[in-house]
């Protein structure tokens, strides 16, 4: 059997530290295994495949409905995401299928308009949100209505993959380093773009370290993550390199992410999702009967947050224009 040669593989070339399908924790849900894939690789599969996966291309990654086609989306920072993980995992002889899988699952969560939208949703439900978390939650029950019922070690990495956690593979960790390495880097670029920075406002602190491009930044952060790391429990930059990282994650706190002209449409942002989080509490039985049907399991707040942080940003756009803006009155 194909999957059995694929697990003896894994036995074979991988790491003694690297997560091994054939010992999986297993899923929430036992099923029968596949006779091609191992484990991780139908996980990366099920995601791929997933309608959750396929909304991320029109969900905010910094900056809201931008006019340029180079921007990046929540699909394209996941996409890249992938690639550096899978490269440091390799290197190192981990498992590149799961931490694939994590990669491309860590954000299925995520809200309309970034993390506006997460901040929005996270001030108006009693429980509060976290797009981690709820991305735990879509890949368990959300997706299909009954979940895409992955592998522990995967919802271990998707759950843990922010600052805050501490996955427990790691596959896992790569895949939360490769985060904040794609994000930094791609934000930078998309910035300079925006022509909300310029390349020499950069902290030269950092740049002496890291380089003086997009480019020669992300190797050094990969290759400083795959030497520190190497026949390591642990997967870390260096200090220096990381101290540089993170006096550069400082900078676009204060000058992108939090106070910048590309920001301005963030109220407008809040205001949507507000409203419409106040109409569906008001009115549970209009929202589509895939999250109605959740009211007596997890009541309707729940609900609520469910199907908007599900939204795009066109589709949440769309949706307050359909229930607040008048239409155009027409004689019959």
């Amino acid at each position: 059997m194909i999957r059995e040669e694929l697990e003896g593989l894994e036995e074979e070339i991988l790491s003694p530290l690297a997560a091994k399908s054939s010992r999986s924790k297993g899923r929430l849900h036992p099923c029968e295994p596949c006779e091609i894939r191992t484990e991780f690789q139908r996980d990366r599969d099920r995601i791929l495949h997933c309608k959750s996966f396929r909304r991320l291309k029109h969900k905010t990654q910094v900056f809201i409905s931008p006019e340029g086609d180079h921007y990046r989306t929540r699909l394209t920072h996941t996409l890249e995401v992938a690639q550096i993980a899978r490269t440091i995992a390799r290197a190192l002889r981990l498992n590149e299928d799961l931490t694939e899988a994590i990669s491309l699952g860590h954000d299925l969560g995520h809200t309309p308009f970034g993390h506006t939208g997460e901040r929005l949703l996270d001030s108006v439900s009693s429980n509060g949100f976290k797009h981690n978390v709820h991305s735990l939650r879509v890949v368990d029950i959300l997706e299909n209505g009954k979940g895409l019922n992955l592998t522990w070690e995967v919802r271990d990495g998707i759950v843990n993959h922010t600052s805050s956690g501490k996955p427990a593979t790691l596959e896992g960790q790569i895949v939360s380093l490769s985060d904040r390495v794609a994000y930094i880097n791609h934000d930078i670029d998309d910035a300079i773009r925006a022509k909300v920075i310029s390349e020499e406002e950069l902290p030269q602190d950092s740049v002496r370290i890291l380089g003086d491009s997009h480019k020669v930044r992300i190797d050094t952060m990969v290759k400083d993550i795959i030497y520190h790391s190497m026949d390591r429990n642990r997967i870390s930059m260096s200090e220096p390199v990381g101290q540089a990282t993170e006096i550069l994650r400082d900078f676009m706190f204060r000058r992108v992410y939090i106070d910048s002209a590309a920001k301005a449409e963030e109220q407008k942002a809040m205001y949507v999702l507000k409203e419409l989080f106040r109409y569906f509490m008001e009115h549970p039985q209009l929202m589509p009967e895939e999250y109605f049907k959740q009211i007596p399991v997890y009541g309707e707040e729940q609900a609520a947050c469910d199907y908007i942080a599900g939204m795009t940003d066109n589709y949440a756009t769309r949706i307050f224009h359909e229930l607040f803006v008048p239409s155009s009155w027409k004689q019959l």
